[in-house]
């Protein structure tokens, strides 16, 4: 191997490794931001403001706050080593009269103390910028044991400074040696952009309001539910995707209203020539083969029935509140009826809101499914606050696994599985799929305790 193809290689595992860091980095990204779009707004707003916020009062600090503050200390100290040097130059000043009345000019007050050691260092505050700048710049200029106080809560700065015969206090304001107005900078800083904060996250709220109605909408025609007060509201986007969906909603509807009225045609004509195969049958008179067509005209017609119930679908009728745990008591009075012995449990709140008519035509079908392979048939229903799920168990052969999913498959029929019905469509679980997938749901097959089939079906509530 060459050293191009060396290095190449080298290049190459270099790139692999940052690819999968990028990507890890990425993930983990992703896994620390809101899912919302209203929280990650509120990020994308609140996160620039807090960095400016932030460089700006590091550049207001350093630049001007310490600046200033240096500058005023300095100043400070430079009276005082003045002070010191009128001292030194007038020893013929002994009540230091003269001295106290230049200090005074310069806004300090002055007095004298014996000779002696330097009281205790006080406790300092956790960041003090005074006390840094007074001390560096008495170093500094003066050069001479000195004591600060700058912890007390008046507004004045005590400064002793030991001298050869006595010690100097002085008093300063705290206004003459500090930047004070700093504070008030970061308050109206911090309010403002607060004020300016709330404003913002009450308008983005306002703004975000159209799009979740424009979601619940859309779930709702998803459940195949009426939202009757939208209307495009918000940004121009927003009514733009409003829009866009009530005209797409319009166009399904629209689309089921001519398949609706094509099929009542044609339900129409095929009638018409069954009922008049079933007069000419009638006029023939009776024998096995007049009974063998009629049959077979019955079994055309029930037939029929199934195929336009499949096509036509649950088109025409409004969702609405439907106690689930009667309509449940009703199937196992069928299923009672036709001598299946059936149980019913229902948990949870009853009242759920769907189409009545073709729900309980959905569950009737997998009732039926049930009864014709099974002697016993539980059916249990559990409402919680998201979901609707009812499970029909039964004792029956069962459906292999491999299979579970073709039988929803329309008109097919399987020779030795459970659906095998003679005189059937094989529309029965095509029709049930259809109705649960309308109202958002679906319905799935499995193994049941009891040994034979679950069809369970689950629909947003």
């Amino acid at each position: 191997m060459s050293t191009l193809d060396t290095g190449l290689t080298l290049i190459k595992n270099a790139s692999q490794r940052v690819s999968k860091a990028n990507g890890w980095m990425g993930n983990a990204f992703k896994s620390w931001m809101p899912t919302g779009l209203y929280a990650r707004a509120l990020l994308i707003m609140i996160v620039p403001m807090v960095i400016l916020q932030t460089v700006v009062a590091f550049v207001f600090m350093e630049r001007h706050w310490n600046t200033v503050t240096r500058r005023l200390s300095a100043a400070v100290v430079s009276d005082i080593a003045a002070l010191i040097d009128v001292y030194k130059s007038y020893p013929q000043d002994k009540d230091r009269a003269q001295l106290r009345r230049i200090a005074q000019k310069l806004q300090l007050v002055v007095d004298f103390l014996p000779a002696g050691d330097m009281p205790p260092p006080g406790p300092k505050p956790f960041f003090s910028l005074l006390d840094q700048t007074l001390s560096v710049q008495l170093g500094r200029q003066i050069s001479r044991p000195f004591w600060i106080d700058t912890v007390g809560k008046s507004n004045l700065v005590e400064i002793r400074v030991q001298l050869d015969d006595s010690v100097m206090r002085i008093f300063a304001q705290r206004s003459a040696a500090y930047a004070s107005n700093s504070e008030i900078f970061i308050f109206w800083m911090v309010g403002t952009s607060s004020i300016l904060l709330i404003v913002a996250v009450l308008f983005l709220r306002n703004q975000i309001k159209p799009i979740l109605r424009l979601a619940d909408a859309a779930e709702s025609f998803g459940k195949g539910r009426e939202a009757p007060n939208f209307r495009p509201r918000g940004a121009r986007e927003v009514r733009r995707a409003a829009q866009a969906f009530i005209e797409m909603k319009a166009r399904v509807e629209r689309s089921i209203e001519q398949r609706t009225a094509m099929l009542a045609g044609v339900s129409h004509d095929l009638r018409t020539i069954l009922t008049r195969f079933k007069l000419e049958l009638a006029l023939i008179g009776e024998g096995p083969e007049i009974d063998a067509m009629r049959k077979d005209v019955d079994e055309m017609s029930m037939m029929l029935e199934d195929y336009l119930a499949f096509a036509r679908g649950d088109s025409g009728e409004v969702a609405q509140p439907t106690d689930m745990a009667m309509a449940l008591e009703e199937l196992r009075s069928d299923a009672e009826r036709h001598g299946h012995t059936a149980t019913v449990a229902f948990h949870g709140l009853p009242v759920v809101t769907v189409k009545p008519a073709s729900f309980k035509r959905c569950l009737a079908n997998l009732v039926s499914n049930a009864a014709r392979h099974a002697n016993t048939i539980s059916i249990t229903g559990q409402r919680d606050h998201r979901y609707l799920n009812i499970t029909v168990d039964d004792d029956g052969p069962g459906i292999p696994a491999a299979m579970r999913e073709e039988v929803f498959k329309p008109f097919l029929r399987l020779d030795d599985a459970r659906n095998q019905d003679e005189g059937g469509s094989g529309l029965g679980l095509a029709i049930a799929r259809d109705i649960a997938r309308s109202h958002g749901g679906d319905i799935m097959l499995g193994e049941s305790p009891m040994g034979g089939l679950r069809a369970a079906v689950r629909v947003p509530v």
